[in-house]
């Protein structure tokens, strides 16, 4: 299907993640033009060799997703460099470490919230002038299935997914009637090396990725994590003029867990 992102430009950070990277893909087969953001040059520059993209339509920037500064540079790089903006996608994340409320702390509290809450904030603020003057455009937040259901041990990331969804919906309704729609994706555990330290902070060294999957996928229909794929190609979606009047919505992509609600 082509969704019209042919020339689109896209904002991506946490772009060299294992969410990012499939995100990235995923806009340019469509013909989009990316001004991707990561925390390393160095993770920038293994990844961009592997993306199939003309070097005309990529631009790369190091910004840290919980620092004003870096973050406000990059969007307004970004503008600078392509003369408009069109899509912008909130994907740098953070799972925190395993606590249970009697272990937390403050500071893995504030670590989690500086990026998963902190971090779209900061992007969505500098990137909406752009989109206002335009009326035109989109942001998909990529939230999780976290900002509906919670876990034992992870009470800092569901709390800061929880925030988004609220950010998500209030710009939603900001926004919307500008000719701005905005979303935020809920997927359930990735195919990632996020699950990786999650099923490492969760078991230790006591259980196989097989066996991890097996017990965190017993609570999905398919019993098996989502793909990095998956979420590309809701992205997409959510970005184009075919799905603009969803607004302030989290589409859940979670093997039929939000049947059971």
């Amino acid at each position: 299907m082509d969704y019209g992102l042919k020339g689109k430009v896209v904002l991506v950070n946490g772009s060299t993640g294992g969410i990012g990277q499939a995100i990235c893909r995923a806009f340019a087969r469509e013909g989009a033009k990316l001004a991707i953001a990561s925390t390393s040059q160095a993770k920038l520059d293994a990844f961009v060799p592997t993306l199939d993209i003309a070097p005309e339509d990529l631009k790369t920037f190091v910004a840290d997703a919980t620092k004003a500064e870096e973050v406000k540079a990059w969007v307004d790089g970004a503008y600078n460099h392509f003369g408009h903006i069109d899509v912008v996608i909130p994907n740098a994340g953070y799972e925190g470490s395993y606590q249970e409320i009697q272990d937390c702390t403050v500071e893995n509290y504030m670590k989690v919230y500086s990026i998963n809450v902190f971090g779209p904030m900061l992007l969505m603020k500098y990137a909406a002038p752009y989109l206002l003057k335009q009326e035109s455009g989109a942001i998909v937040t990529i939230a999780s299935n976290g900002s509906y259901t919670t876990a034992a041990g992870m009470s800092a990331y569901c709390s800061s997914k929880h925030a988004v969804a609220g950010i998500a919906k209030s710009v939603a309704l900001e926004l919307g009637p500008h000719g701005i729609h905005c979303n935020y994706i809920c997927p359930g555990g990735v195919e990632t090396p996020m699950i990786h330290r999650i099923e490492e902070n969760t078991f230790g060294d006591t259980k196989t990725h097989e066996e991890c999957e097996e017990i965190f996928g017993a609570a999905y229909l398919d019993k098996r994590y989502c793909k990095p794929e998956e979420v590309a190609d809701l992205a997409l979606f959510l970005a184009s003029d075919v799905s603009s009047h969803i607004m302030g919505s989290g589409i859940r992509l979670d093997g039929g867990m939000d049947a059971l609600c």
